[in-house]
């Protein structure tokens, strides 16, 4: 099992900043990837941004450019975000993904609590 827990939401203004961390404690050596979705009031969860093995990263559209996310340790995973708009408005959770290949090859998805960001105009 992984355990998840966020830190650094709050409420910014348009055009501000905030950073986002995420550690994860449990089995976190078969972790291959970490990073970040958000949920937005009346939608569905979406993908925002990605680390994977060898620090590969996959970022949403709308925060490209913006958003920044980097694992610093095995255990650890950020998400700078600067020039916030309203519509990044949402509850941010963080995602780890376990894989197992013995006996076969079973991937494991975990999620933190979330944290709100509130962006005003």
């Amino acid at each position: 099992q992984v355990q998840l827990v966020e830190s650094g939401g709050g409420l910014v203004q348009a055009g501000g900043s905030l950073r986002l961390s995420c550690v994860a404690s449990g089995n976190i050596f078969t972790i291959n990837t970490m990073g970040w979705y958000r949920q937005a009031s009346g939608k569905q969860r979406e993908l925002v941004a990605v680390v994977g093995e060898g620090g590969s990263t996959n970022y949403a559209d709308p925060v490209k450019g913006r958003f920044t996310v980097s694992r610093d340790n095995p255990n650890t995973v950020n998400l700078q975000m600067n020039s916030l708009e309203p519509e990044d408005t949402a509850v941010y959770y963080c995602y780890a993904r376990r894989t197992l290949f013995w006996p076969h090859r079973e991937d494991n998805d975990y999620w933190g609590q979330g944290t709100q960001v509130t962006v005003s105009k």
